[in-house]
């Protein structure tokens, strides 16, 4: 029998080596905690990449997941399943849309969403309105086309020629959106808060700016809620917040609290040029994503549990606040809700891995959003006790990058 021994080296020994995991393997976890291989534990500030939003092992998801696990777990788009069709009601009641497709990730949601915006056009306006809109510093997934139209050239370089019909604009700037889009736009696409380009919170102004250029033109307006969705900002989708309703809302992430699904979200004039056999999928929308889903989207739709994301919020920039008093380390706090990004200010420029390695040394799993900046996106119900002793370790380890003769 083949020795079945892991550990972190295993990694370097049988993976393909495009990820630099931490040198620990997390091995279990309970709500806002996570222990490790060798029993040490953990207070999880990062969730998957704001993606355990209920935390680890909630009982309700466990539930479901071995009610719909003994029944049926996929049959192919052939059929329906009542899951998914439950989970379409919900979202849509919850939101501006009334169609929906199911998919698996954040980028397939994308792809999708960008894919459809070029059908609409070329079915209305013919083969020359096929330009996206999108802007510097967005991330919307990893695929080549998502990737492509993502505003970070970091991601797409060496892998030959990008799509054509892409401009990048930058977030933020209303007059240079509005000189851009034009006649030629089939899309924008826009985070309400840009995660992976630094936790930037759209201004609502420029967004107002987009939906009349869109408007005015007629092109299509994609929201990319993968990571501000399902309550992350403290509201159910982020663009309630804006007075802005996008065409088509994307979203993924913290829908299934873990398990792999996606969602692209619109109204029934747009979704009617996803003809059959356009677009399709093999997993997308099977039954135990969807239910799962269903039973995260019920629980985090709760308004009390809402404004408990946005209380937390308020008492995580009060912790980042006094540590800052200590240390000058933070040129700016920003955010909305449970997704926080601290930039460090002109003396640690760069250093964000050093803290979020010092973090993990101290028990902490927490995110950064490029080189300068620390990004916080915890569970949405983490316990009061759970962010005091969170914030504890990662003063410790703030002191250990800093050391006493940095602090005031």
């Amino acid at each position: 029998m083949n020795d079945q021994t892991v550990s972190r080296k295993t990694f370097d020994e049988v993976m393909v080596p495009c990820f630099s995991p931490a040198p620990f393997v997390p091995d279990r976890g309970e709500g806002s905690r996570v222990w490790d291989t060798e029993g040490r534990d953990y207070i999880d500030f990062a969730c998957g990449i704001a993606v355990t939003s209920l935390g680890h092992a909630h009982p309700e998801l466990l539930r479901v997941l071995q009610e719909q696990g003994s029944k049926l777990w996929h049959i192919g788009n052939g059929y329906t399943n009542e899951p998914v069709l439950r989970l379409a009601r919900q979202l849509e009641t919850l939101t501006f849309a009334d169609r929906a497709f199911f998919a698996n990730s954040g980028a397939e949601a994308n792809e999708a969403a960008l894919k459809l915006a070029r059908r609409v056009a070329f079915d209305r306006h013919g083969a020359d309105k096929f330009e996206i809109v999108s802007f510097t510093q967005s991330f919307h997934g990893r695929t080549f086309f998502t990737v492509s139209v993502g505003g970070q050239p970091k991601y797409s370089e060496g892998f030959g020629p990008v799509p054509g019909g892409i401009t990048h604009l930058p977030y933020n700037d209303i007059e240079a959106a509005k000189r851009a889009i034009g006649a030629q736009t089939c899309a924008v696409i826009v985070e309400p808060v840009q995660g992976e380009g630094g936790v930037i919170p759209a201004d609502p102004a420029f967004l107002h700016a987009l939906r009349e250029a869109c408007d005015a033109h007629g092109a299509l307006l994609i929201f990319d809620e993968v990571q501000t969705g399902v309550g992350r900002t403290g509201h159910f989708y982020a663009y309630e917040d804006t007075g802005v309703t996008p065409d088509i809302l994307t979203t993924a992430k913290a829908l299934g609290n873990g398990f792999p699904i996606g969602a692209m979200l619109t109204t029934e004039a747009i979704a009617a040029h996803f003809k059959v056999g356009v677009h399709g999928t093999t997993y997308g929308g099977n039954p135990l994503g969807a239910a799962l889903a269903g039973k995260v989207v019920e629980l985090v739709s709760d308004p009390a549990l809402l404004a408990g994301v946005r209380a937390r919020g308020e008492a995580i920039r009060a912790k980042l606040a006094k540590i800052n008093e200590r240390f000058d380390m933070f040129k700016e706090v920003r955010g909305k809700g449970l997704l926080i990004g601290a930039e460090l200010n002109a003396r640690f420029a760069g250093r964000a891995k050093d803290f979020n390695a010092a973090a993990a040394n101290r028990g902490v799993m927490m995110l950064i959003a490029g080189p300068d900046v620390l990004r916080f996106a915890p569970s949405l119900i983490i316990p009061e006790a759970d962010l005091d002793e969170g914030f504890a370790r990662f003063e410790q380890a703030c002191n250990d990058v800093i050391g006493v003769a940095g602090s005031r």
